[in-house]
């Protein structure tokens, strides 16, 4: 039996979640909290396996809601919210902080149709994670503000290393953030992302002008058609719903089918690394359920590029790291800011394997 606690204001979002959890008979409603404050308390006294969390509560906000239970009591926490604008950038800081999943509320349209199938799917999905202390607020922003955007240095190759590729998963933003934080000031090379989101696509179109602003670093969605040469240090994500590849120096987005259920995937865009810059490309692959990414990563490694996979400890699910330093994918195993620092250090000195 998974026990869930929902927090929600809504009488009438409250009913949508009960009635699609009855459905499921190996899924018990705890309690229910209508505000953060009597969120942080059931929390504590009836330790559910998992909470759906509203971001927009009377009281304290969902995101402090979060932020104390991920710092006192950690428990999966899936945020159920809408798609508007503000609240989507409470929702990335609230994952941020430690909440594992983001699902948007049923929109009163066709597509509501498997919604409560599909929360039902999330959540046993979610309750299996194991999640990990965080230290209240450590990464929404609000305890240091960002550092000012830099220019762009011009492009070029630096050191012998052309193009770094990063790939993530659950926890990710938080991963992400923390990653793109600890590159040195002036990392005059590309920075390619796949960041599986599962929420709508106004969710991943969100997540670039959320991580620019954690991170105060040029970040897009890639274009079809971009020359690598001509992105200096900027970072682009793989837009939803499309794989981002590297095709004879020039970035490709891709219809082809998933891979490990993924689109964008991960190891499309290794592979594609490992190809075309071999011992000039380096692989980061963070946190992440399941394993997209470690094969790639391999093929990388094989092609003499530089690898690193996120340590254990710093991950919010030890899925797809494991996978790569199981396969010995990895050559350097750490948290994303000493990986960051690592590359740092690249630059000076050609990338030799």
């Amino acid at each position: 039996m998974t026990r869930v606690l929902i927090v929600d204001d809504s009488l009438t979002m409250r009913h949508h979640l009960r009635e699609a959890l009855a459905a499921d008979p190996d899924l018990e409603i705890v309690g229910e909290a209508p505000d953060g404050e009597r969120a942080v308390e059931m929390t504590a006294r009836l330790r559910p396996d998992v909470i759906t969390m509203d971001m927009m509560l009377p009281g304290i906000s969902g995101l402090a809601a979060t932020e104390q239970i991920m710092a006192q009591c950690p428990t999966p926490i899936l945020v159920v919210s809408s798609a508007d604008r503000e609240e989507l950038f409470t929702t990335y800081n609230a994952l941020a902080a430690g909440a594992v999943e983001v699902m948007e509320k049923p929109r009163g349209d066709d597509s509501d149709a498997d919604w409560p199938l599909r929360l039902r799917a999330t959540l046993r999905l979610v309750s299996r994670i194991r999640v990990i202390t965080h230290p209240r607020a450590r990464l929404d922003g609000r305890v240091a503000a960002p550092p000012s955007p830099a220019p762009a240095p011009a492009p070029g190759p630096h050191g012998g290393l052309t193009l770094v590729a990063v790939g993530a998963s659950t926890g990710g933003p938080a991963a992400l953030t923390e990653f793109l934080r600890g590159l040195p000031a002036g990392f005059g090379v590309p920075v390619l992302c796949v960041q599986h989101i599962a929420a709508g696509e106004q969710f991943a179109v969100a997540f670039s002008d959320w991580l620019a602003g954690q991170t105060g670093r040029d970040i897009r969605y890639a274009a079809d058609g971009t020359a690598v040469g001509g992105l200096g240090g900027r970072v682009l994500l793989a837009p939803p719903d499309r794989h981002l590849l590297v095709r004879d120096r020039t970035l490709r987005l891709s219809t082809a089918p998933p891979r490990h259920s993924c689109r964008p995937s991960v190891d499309v865009l290794f592979e594609s690394v490992a190809e075309e810059f071999g011992p000039r490309g380096a692989g980061c692959l963070l946190t992440g359920m399941g394993r997209d990414g470690a094969a790639g990563l391999l093929r990388m490694r094989g092609r003499g590029a530089v690898t690193f996979a996120q340590d254990e400890g710093s991950c919010a699910v030890y899925g797809m790291p494991r996978e790569a330093a199981l396969i010995g994918a990895a050559a350097h195993v750490l948290p994303p800011g000493r990986m960051a620092a690592r590359l740092g250090e690249l630059l000076p000195a050609a990338v030799r394997r």
